[in-house]
């Protein structure tokens, strides 16, 4: 019924996407759906086929994923489950990608977990060289996170990598340091595992007595801490009974086979186990000569490994039916049944059942021993050269991965000293220019100082100049004024009155010279009292003293220059409140516009504007001179000042110019008052 419910829970997720296929899947719908089908991928209950088909939908959306942890994780899934499903390349082919993926977010665990799946892989597709290398590296790594159950999981399987090519001793000491790491854990299942593989590389040694003490402690852990694993008890009383086997000691090793058998169950669930026990309970049996079920043990057990596909435990039981019937002196059954596990062992290319299967050959059929025997010393060489290379090629791929590991982690520490240099470089550098250009900047800012202190010397002592001229200026028209008005016009006046007295004539000529006299006196008297009078004028228009020197300016312009100069200002200006460092950058700026006029402008009139607008002090300087192309030519240090000036009082700086045209410069100055 399970099998049917997930049938229908299938085809209602299909129903429902064919319902909102114009839809696109969010985050969380392509969440659900590769959970669906990492799932469905992992039911037993579900055919082959179509497990297979709902990992490679998982694989597939998670092939083009983000590479984050999660996706990792979710692809060690789907590995997995390629791996329950015996599909063995394609198993490969994802680990390998897992592996990718982690170094290149440099993720250690996971670059340790795709070591261990590719050890794995090629472990059991007898690669023993490739598997114990890779192994060896997730066994490094592991080393370094400190990661214990991994690492007694890797040392298991390096122990069982050794064991396969008969390196019993290497194996034995994987194994016990696995076991030393599992002291530090709660894993009872791996350390009841490494009992077991000690016990039975202790048999391989013809260690008994240590053998059977592994596999008794194993025995132990299964009550001691009730272990559920299926058929685990079975499993160690089998081990047992093949140390006593070894011994000879037939009749303790049945009383643990048929222990082991007391489950009944155990054909279902666990048949190949089930076959593996009856054939050392008929072995054990036939060596104490008690042909009670003989030869049923063996045939029920060959037949329940034939129908399991299990060669290895097809060969031995041959071998064991062969031994059985020559005892029995059926030597036709006996030379059948070896041939036929002599066939199948070459068929499979296993060079220690050939060797099992000849001894027993020779045994069965003395004509043709001594054949069997040259092949059995030959294939016995070759074989024990083989684990001398195995053996070799692990410890040298161990010195080679240690070797690897040294180089990398010498690389890295270059790397990071690079760095670390390359880092204090870089700090030194930008330290050293920020202290460079904090004293460019701080030289900077003092001569700007200096060059604002000098602009203030620099205008008082044109102050200073100008209010010593106007001084000056106003002593001497006063003076002029006071000897025009106390002397001459007194002189006058009285040349007035005696003119007058002239008046007692009555002739005609006296009476007309007499008014012509008086009239000019008149005259006389006029124009000196507004020559007095334009004098004091002036004398008060010039006690503004920046326009006095604006005015100095332009005389001495008219000086050196045959233009024709022209300057209008605003009166309403209120010069005492305009900022000091305005008025000198306007003055400057006037300065060099006039001596670039004279250098090339060649004109003939000069127009000068300062006016007032809104908020605006506004400087235009004007000629009629032969102009010059604004585009094309490039600024020469006289408008570079004129414009690095306006930019200073946050002015905006204006030229205009054609050829043939003149030239004329606008700039605007922001207007502030000075509230002192």
């Amino acid at each position: 019924m399970k099998k049917y419910y997930l049938l229908f829970f299938v085809i209602g997720l299909l129903l429902l996407g064919c319902s909102k296929k114009k839809e696109k899947f969010s985050e969380k719908s392509i969440s659900d759906t590769l959970a669906t089908y990492l799932t469905l991928a992992n039911e037993d209950t579900i055919p082959y086929e179509d497990r297979l088909s709902y990992n490679k939908k998982a694989f597939a959306i998670l092939i083009n994923g983000e590479n984050d942890s999660l996706n990792r994780v979710n692809l060690f899934k789907v590995a997995n489950r390629y791996y329950n499903m015996n599909n063995m390349e394609e198993y490969r082919k994802v680990s390998t990608i897992l592996l990718e993926k982690s170094k290149s977010q440099n993720d250690t665990l996971s670059i340790g977990k795709a070591y261990y799946y590719l050890g794995d892989y090629y472990t059991n597709t007898s690669r023993k060289d490739s598997a114990y290398s890779y192994l060896t590296k997730a066994e490094k790594i592991y080393l370094k996170l400190n990661d214990k159950d991994n690492l007694a999981t890797v040392y298991i399987n390096i122990a069982t990598v050794q064991g396969y090519e008969n390196d019993f001793l290497g194996s034995e000491l994987s194994a016990i340091k696995a076991l030393n790491v599992l002291r530090d854990t709660q894993d009872k299942n791996k350390t009841y595992e490494v009992y077991n593989l000690l016990g039975i590389i202790s048999n391989e040694l013809k260690d008994y007595e240590k053998a059977h003490e592994y596999h008794t402690k194993a025995l132990n852990l299964i009550d001691e801490y009730n272990l559920q694993t299926p058929y685990q008890r079975a499993s160690s009383l089998n081990n047992i009974g093949n140390v006593y086997q070894r011994q000879n000691k037939y009749s303790l090793a049945i009383d643990k086979f048929k222990a082991a058998l007391r489950d009944k169950n155990m054909i279902k669930e666990k048949p190949n186990l089930y076959a593996v026990l009856l054939d050392n309970l008929a072995y054990s049996k036939f060596k104490l000569s008690d042909y009670s079920e003989l030869p049923g043990l063996f045939y029920k057990s060959l037949k329940i490994k034939d129908s399991l596909n299990s060669y290895i435990g097809i060969i031995y039981s041959k071998i064991h039916l062969s031994e059985f019937y020559a005892e029995t002196k059926d030597t036709i059954q006996a030379q059948r049944f070896v041939k036929e596990a002599l066939l199948l062992s070459r068929k499979r290319k296993d060079q220690r059942a050939v060797l099992a299967s000849l001894k027993q050959l020779g045994a069965v059929d003395p004509k043709k021993a001594s054949v069997y025997s040259e092949e059995y010393i030959k294939i016995n060489d070759s074989l024990q050269n083989a684990e001398r290379k195995a053996r070799d090629k692990f410890a040298r791929i161990q010195f080679e991965t240690d070797e690897i590991i040294q180089q990398k982690d010498k690389l890295a520490e270059q790397n990071r000293n690079i760095l670390f240099f390359f880092g204090l470089v870089v700090m030194i550098g930008i330290l050293l220019f920020v202290i460079k250009n904090q004293r460019s900047k701080t030289k900077e800012l003092m001569l700007k100082q200096a060059q604002q202190k000098a602009n203030e010397d620099i205008y008082n002592l044109m102050l200073y100049q100008q209010n010593k001229i106007e001084e000056g200026r106003a002593n001497e028209k006063v003076r002029i004024a006071q000897e025009l008005h106390d002397g001459i016009l007194g002189r006058l006046f009285g040349a007035r009155l005696n003119l007058d007295s002239l008046n007692k004539r009555q002739d005609e000529e006296a009476i007309t010279s007499r008014n012509n006299y008086l009239v000019e006196l008149k005259n006389i008297e006029q124009d000196i009292r507004e020559i007095s009078h334009d004098l004091n004028r002036e004398k008060h228009a010039l006690n503004n003293n920046f326009i006095g020197i604006i005015n100095s300016l332009i005389e001495q312009q008219e000086t050196v220059s045959q233009a024709k100069v022209s300057f209008v200002v605003d009166m309403e200006i209120e010069w005492e409140k305009i900022e000091n460092y305005i008025k000198i950058n306007l003055y400057r700026i006037l300065q060099e516009a006039l001596l670039n006029i004279n250098k090339y402008a060649q004109a003939e009139n000069i127009r000068i504007e300062i006016i007032k607008q809104e908020k605006t002090l506004r400087l235009t300087v004007t000629d009629d001179g032969v102009g010059f192309s604004v585009s094309k030519k490039s600024k020469g240090i006289g408008l570079q000042n004129m414009l690095s000036r306006a930019n200073a009082c946050e002015a905006t700086f204006d030229i205009k110019s054609k050829i043939g045209k003149g030239t004329t410069i606008t700039v605007a100055f922001p207007m502030e008052i000075n509230q002192k």
